[in-house]
C-alpha cells in the first residue's frame, strides 16, 4: 500500500513503527452535512452559517447565493436565460424557480463531500412543498427565536456600527418591521410540519452571546453527524440500528413497519405485554433491522433490542402480534355511545380494579366511560387511564372475568324533595346545624338576663340565620 502524509515529521515518524499507525481503527464514514438555519431578521442566521464555512469547509448556500451561482456558472442554460428574464424585469424570482437554482447549487462537489449550511430558507410554507418535491431534507433546521424588541435594538447597534457597508442596506425600521412581521405569519405552520414529517426542528434562543449560539448549534449537528455515522456503519455489518436522526417521515415509516406494527418487540418477547407506540410519533426509541422498522417503548428496551435483535424478531421471536382483529383498541367517548344498545361487559365495572384487588367486593368501581377499550368485539370501561393502559398490555389476564352474585347497590340520583322529612333535613341542614353547634361550644356565650340554654338557642338562631 501507499501512504500519504501531510508533513515530512508525519512520514519520518511513521517509517520508524509503521505497525502502529497501520492498526488503528478506521475512520467513520464520511457523512456530507446538510443544515438550515433560520429565523427573523437580526438574529444572527448568517454569523453561524459562516462560521461553519470557514470553521468545517461547508457551502454556505442563501438563496440569493444559489440563484447567482447559475448565472455565473451556467449562464446559457435554460434556468439562468429564465432567470435573467425575470431579474431584469425588476421582478422577484418565483419560488418554483429558486428552488430549480438551490437544487443545481446543491451539486456543487463541496456539498457532497463537506455539506451544505442555507441561510435563512424556507420561509413560507409553499417554499417547503417545493423543498420537499425537490427531495431536499436538511438532517437538521435551527430556528433561532427572538422577539420583535431585540430585532430593533440590534438593527439600531448595526446603524451606529462603524464597520458599515459603503452602499446604503434594507435596514430600515419600516422594512424590518415588514420582514419580521411575514416571517412570524409562516413560521408556525413551517415548524408544525417539518417537527410531525421528520423531526428535525430545534429552536435556539437567539438571546444569548453568538459564542453560545454556535456551541449549541454546532453540539447538535455533531450529535446527529455521529448518529447517522454509527446507522450506516451498523447497516453494513448487517446489525441494528437506530433511526432516531435520519428525517423518516411518518409515511415511509408505516410503509416499512416490520411484523409487530407499532408494538414494541421486546415487552412483547420478555413480558408477554402489547406495548403500543403509536401514541408518539417520536422515532427516539425506533431501529431499524433487515430493512424494517421497529419502534420500542423505552430506552432500555431499545439499548436490548439493538444488542441481540434476532431474539426479538421472527423466527427467534418467542411470541407473535396477533391479528389486528385481536388487539383490543382504544374507545372515546363517543364511540362507546355509538355502540348501543351494545352494553359494557361486567356491568360497566372495571375489570383491571376488580382482578388487582383480589376480586373482593370492596374492588367492585364503576368505570368511567372517557376510558373504555374494545376486545374479542366486547366493549370494557375503566376507573381511570391508568387501568385502561394496564388492560391494553395484557387484555389476555382481565378480559374474562366473572362478576360474583353480590354487587354493591346501584346508585340512582334522588330528588332532595323526595326523601323523608329526617333524611331531607339531614341533607339539607345538616352542615349548617353542626358548624353553629360547633361555634357555640366554642365561643360559650351568655346573654345578660337569659339562662344558658336560651342564650345557646338564640346563637344558634341567629347563626343559621
Amino acid at each position: 500500500y501507499i501512504y500519504f502524509f501531510s508533513s515530512k515529521e508525519n512520514k519520518e515518524t511513521f517509517m520508524k513503527n509503521p505497525i502502529k499507525y497501520i492498526r488503528q481503527p478506521k475512520p467513520k464514514p464520511a457523512v456530507p452535512v446538510k443544515i438550515a438555519i433560520v429565523g427573523p431578521p437580526k438574529s444572527g442566521k448568517t454569523t453561524v452559517a459562516k462560521k461553519f464555512a470557514s470553521v468545517y469547509g461547508l457551502l454556505r448556500l442563501s438563496m440569493g447565493d444559489a440563484i447567482r451561482l447559475v448565472l455565473n456558472n451556467q449562464p446559457e442554460t435554460e434556468l439562468a436565460l429564465t432567470l435573467k428574464w425575470h431579474l431584469h424585469k425588476g421582478l422577484t424570482v418565483p419560488d418554483e424557480l429558486a428552488i430549480q437554482a438551490l437544487d443545481v447549487a446543491l451539486m456543487n462537489h463541496v456539498c457532497n463531500t463537506t455539506g451544505v449550511v442555507i441561510d435563512g430558507y424556507p420561509v413560507t410554507r409553499k417554499q417547503v412543498n417545493l423543498l420537499e418535491s425537490a427531495r431536499i431534507i436538511p438532517v437538521k433546521i435551527f430556528e433561532l427565536e427572538m422577539d420583535a424588541k431585540e430585532v430593533f435594538r440590534r438593527a439600531l447597534l448595526d446603524k451606529e456600527s462603524t464597520n458599515r457597508l459603503p452602499y446604503p442596506e434594507h435596514d430600515s425600521s419600516q422594512i424590518l418591521a415588514i420582514k419580521n412581521s411575514c416571517y412570524k405569519q409562516h413560521i408556525d405552520a413551517i415548524r408544525t410540519y417539518y417537527m410531525k414529517e421528520h423531526q428535525n426542528w430545534c429552536v435556539i434562543d437567539a438571546f444569548q452571546s453568538k459564542w453560545w449560539i454556535w456551541n449549541k448549534v454546532l453540539q447538535e449537528v455533531q450529535v446527529v453527524v455521529k448518529e447517522i455515522q454509527i446507522y450506516l456503519e451498523r447497516v453494513r455489518e448487517g446489525k441494528a440500528a437506530g433511526i432516531a436522526d435520519l428525517c423518516i417521515t411518518p409515511e415511509e415509516l408505516q410503509y416499512r413497519l416490520g411484523e409487530f406494527g407499532q408494538y414494541c418487540p421486546v415487552s412483547l418477547a420478555e413480558k408477554g405485554e402489547l406495548v403500543d407506540c403509536s401514541a408518539t410519533s417520536s422515532l427516539q426509541f425506533a431501529a431499524e433491522f433487515r430493512g424494517h422498522y421497529y419502534k420500542m417503548a423505552s430506552q432500555e428496551e431499545l439499548d436490548k433490542f439493538l444488542s441481540r435483535p434476532e431474539v426479538y424478531v421472527p423466527p427467534l421471536a418467542p411470541h407473535t402480534l396477533p391479528s389486528p382483529d385481536m388487539l383490543p383498541k382504544k374507545l372515546t367517548a363517543a364511540e362507546v355511545k355509538a355502540l348501543f344498545p351494545a352494553s359494557a361487559e361486567m356491568q360497566g365495572y372495571c375489570p383491571v380494579t376488580y382482578l388487582d384487588g383480589k376480586q373482593r367486593y370492596e374492588a367492585l368501581v364503576p368505570g368511567n366511560i372517557e376510558y373504555a377499550a374494545k376486545y374479542h368485539n366486547k366493549v370494557y370501561i375503566f376507573e381511570s387511564e391508568e387501568k385502561l393502559l394496564k388492560f391494553m398490555r395484557l387484555p389476555e389476564k382481565y378480559w374474562n372475568l366473572k362478576l360474583p352474585r353480590k354487587l354493591p347497590p346501584i346508585k340512582e340520583p334522588k330528588l332532595l324533595t323526595a326523601l323523608p322529612l329526617a333524611g331531607y333535613l339531614e341533607q339539607a341542614i345538616a352542615t349548617s346545624l353542626i358548624k353553629a353547634l360547633n361555634e357555640v361550644g366554642c365561643l360559650k356565650p351568655k346573654f345578660p338576663f337569659l339562662s344558658v340554654k336560651k342564650t345557646a338557642l338564640l346563637f344558634v338562631a341567629c347563626h343559621l340565620k
